[in-house]
């Protein structure tokens, strides 16, 4: 068969008709840099979360991307550089070995997916990521951030239990920024050391009063649209993790923060947020508590 194609081919260079020469194929092909593995922890108080997407590059050498996403200011700190298979697995035990949030292998897409969105943050608000992040910026030129998140009714069972989640440890940074509900916290403290003799019922009453002002200022459409979606990253994170009871309830409490007819005063998760930050900014304003230590800010 070889014999007669060189026959054939000689036949027709005799007639003038060369064919095109084979291009020689370079010894390691080369492609574009594209992400084989990643990695997100769970979110924490402020908003933010670490994420690790490993690249492979054109020759099939490794380069680590390491993040910090907030949901707040987009893209908040960024590392990385060319990593070996091994070092690669002893970070990551290290990790794992130190990380306070769950750390969950997810499938590239999605991680890539939430730089995206980062990026658009820095877009909406006339911001840059940090200078470090220019190397990586061709990397996600072509990624489109996730939809945001549908809104579903929520199971009234499920939504009842929503407090449940501040007792878990990775959620236990959840709250309000206290900064922002301070002078708050003071009207709350004045309330119960009051010297005029008033019923216990009444002081609850006032009590209840502030709670429902914090709640109706600070979860606006835009907070609750940002608490919904902590939560349902948050189900996911439950999910991955082999907690399915904690998975349903995050997202049962993420639906209803994100319905149009949201009532954050009805929302047992959203009530449960401003009251352990009118705590926490109670104890600050006494001295007990830092303010550096209990900020949210991101």
């Amino acid at each position: 068969m070889r014999r007669a194609a060189k026959r054939a081919l000689y036949r027709l260079s005799q007639r003038g008709v060369a064919p095109a020469p084979t291009p020689t194929a370079p010894v390691v092909q080369r492609r574009a840099p594209r992400a084989v593995r990643a990695w997100l922890s769970g979110i924490d108080g402020s908003g933010s979360r670490a994420a690790w997407i490993l690249f492979e590059g054109p020759y099939g050498n490794g380069a680590l991307c390491s993040l910090i996403l907030n949901d707040i200011v987009g893209i908040a700190e960024v590392a990385g550089g060319e990593i070996t298979k091994r070092r690669l697995e002893a970070e990551l035990a290290s990790l794992r070995a130190a990380q306070k949030l769950p750390w969950v292998e997810t499938e590239p897409a999605r991680a890539l997916g939430l730089v995206a969105e980062a990026l658009e943050l820095h877009r909406v608000r006339a911001t840059t990521p940090p200078a470090a992040f220019a190397r990586w910026q061709p990397f996600f030129t072509e990624v489109a951030a996730p939809e945001p998140l549908a809104g579903s009714v929520a199971d009234p069972a499920l939504l009842a239990r929503s407090a449940e989640l501040l007792g878990l440890p990775e959620m236990a940074g959840w709250f309000l920024d206290p900064e922002a509900v301070q002078s708050d916290a003071l009207e709350v403290q004045e309330t119960r050391e009051s010297r005029l003799v008033v019923s216990d019922q009444i002081k609850a009453e006032r009590q209840e009063a502030i709670l429902a002002r914090v709640i109706e200022r600070e979860f606006t459409p835009e907070a609750r649209r940002r608490w919904g979606r902590r939560l349902a990253e948050m189900a996911w994170i439950f999910g991955a993790t082999d907690r399915l009871e904690q998975a349903s309830i995050a997202s049962a409490a993420a639906a209803a923060f994100v319905q149009q007819d949201a009532e954050p005063l009805r929302h047992p998760l959203a009530r449960a947020l401003a009251q352990r930050a009118l705590e926490l900014a109670g104890e600050v304003a006494a001295g007990r508590l830092s303010a550096a230590d209990v900020s949210r800010k991101p």
